[in-house]
Order: structure tokens, then sequence, then C-alpha cells
């Protein structure tokens, strides 16, 4: 395990790579502690450049999980980071088919929240997050997870390990939040493009696709407490994870 640096590491290429224990001393946990940081790092795709894979090494880091879809992966596959083994992990994102034909902005905040629920309600997601969680919790150390954008699905991924950890919920949301400002610039690359291709009109239809929002995590949040009253109840009976895992991969998460 390595001792990460107290300030974030930024890559121009992935913009949204940050560690999930955040900056600093680590977000506080309950009983006093920290998320120990250098453990688990999240990101968007990683369209790396040589020097930036590089750093990627020099962070330790032993398994990149890619949360993209197979089409996703095609289209953009990952640049190799040296010492890192690749594994897909497959969890469905933002349905395409809904989105092209998204008429106006409620109908794109709509599907964002028929997405988080699918995180927590659909059987394929639950079987790659008890995966990726298992993994987090069994293999070496530090570890990467990302998806296309490192917000949705990642995002979903680093608010369950930050409850294990024992991070309160408004830290959780406000980490989850970051998205908005670290990844600005990748943002706003998208929206010029739909602007050029699709028309100025279209930019306010598609931005709740490119963006996180509150009621998007208090979706996913409010799935698991109708299905399983609690996010510990969640992660042992909806992901079949044991206590002596979660309690491992709690023991990873603290400082």
């Amino acid at each position: 395990m390595t001792d990460a640096p107290s300030e974030l590491l930024r890559l121009a290429s992935a913009d949204n790579f940050r560690d999930v224990a955040g900056t600093g001393a680590g977000y506080p946990t309950a009983g006093g502690g920290r998320v120990r940081r250098g453990v688990f790092y999240r990101s968007n795709e990683l369209q790396l450049t040589d020097a930036e894979a590089g750093e990627l090494t020099a962070l330790g880091i032993t398994r990149i999980h890619d949360l993209r879809g197979r089409m996703e992966v095609e289209a953009h596959p990952d640049v190799a980071v040296p010492g890192a083994e690749w594994r897909h992990v497959e969890v469905s994102g933002i349905p395409m088919e809904m989105v092209s034909g998204l008429e106006d902005a409620d109908a794109a905040a709509r599907v964002m929240r028929e997405v988080y629920d699918a995180f927590v309600r659909a059987a394929p997601a639950r079987a790659s997050y008890a995966r990726l969680l298992t993994d987090l919790a069994t293999g070496p150390t530090p570890q990467l997870f990302h998806c296309t954008a490192g917000k949705d699905r990642t995002g979903w991924a680093a608010a369950l390990l930050l409850e294990i950890a024992g991070v309160d919920h408004e830290t959780i949301l406000a980490d989850y939040l970051l998205t908005n400002d670290v990844s600005s610039a990748t943002r706003e690359k998208y929206l010029a493009l739909i602007a050029e291709h699709l028309g100025p009109e279209k930019v306010a239809v598609y931005e709740p696709t490119m963006v996180v929002e509150a009621a998007y995590l208090e979706t996913a949040y409010a799935a698991v407490a109708a299905d399983h009253g609690s996010v510990s109840a969640y992660l042992r009976d909806g992901l079949g994870l044991s206590e002596e895992l979660l309690g491992r991969l709690g023991e990873r998460l603290r400082a």
C-alpha cells in the first residue's frame, strides 16, 4: 500500500481522476477516523498520454476496473498503465437509444433517475458491483475503477465505498457533486459538439446527462431504502457480500 501525496493528482486527459478518500487527510469517518488515501482511485475513461500513464504507475496502481459497456470499450480503449492489470466489470450506463430521442431537459433528468434506479435494482448491475467490491476487498492495492465520464457508474461505486468506510451522507453527496467542478472542461467540450452537430437549442436538452445532480444519487438511495431498508442490508442481501468481506474492505478504507 502506498502513501499518496496530500494533494490531488490532476490528469489533463482524465480530469475526473481522483482519490476516493478525498484530499488532505481524507474524509472523516464515524468514530473519529479518516478514509485512507492512496488505496482506491476513481476516474473517467483513461485516454492518457504516456506521461500520465507513468504517473498512475508511480502511484503503484495494480488493477484497473473498467465499468463501461463493450461498445464503449471498443470505441475508446483504455491506454495501458504499466504494472496494472485491466479488468472489465460492465455496468449498464445511460442507454443511447433513450438519449437519442430526448425532447427536453425534464426527459433527460427522468432518464438519469432511471439509470440510478437500475444501479440498485437491475440484477446484472448488482452482480457487477458485487464483483467490483469483492476485488477491491481482496485484490492487491492500490486499485482504480472508472467508466466513461467517471460520474454515474463510478459515482455509485465511490458512494458505496464511502458508506462502508463510515463517511456521513452529506460528505458523500458533496464528493459525488465534485464531478461538476473537476470535469467542467470535458463537459463544455461535449456540449460544444452538441451545439455544433445538433444545434445550440439542444445543449439545454442534453446537459442533464452530462452533470451529476443530488436527485440522481438520491434515486439510488431511495431504491436501496425501498428494497432493502438500509445500505448495509443492500450490500449484504442485494449484492451478496459477507460481513467478513465488508469488514476487510472497511479496514482497507479506514486509516
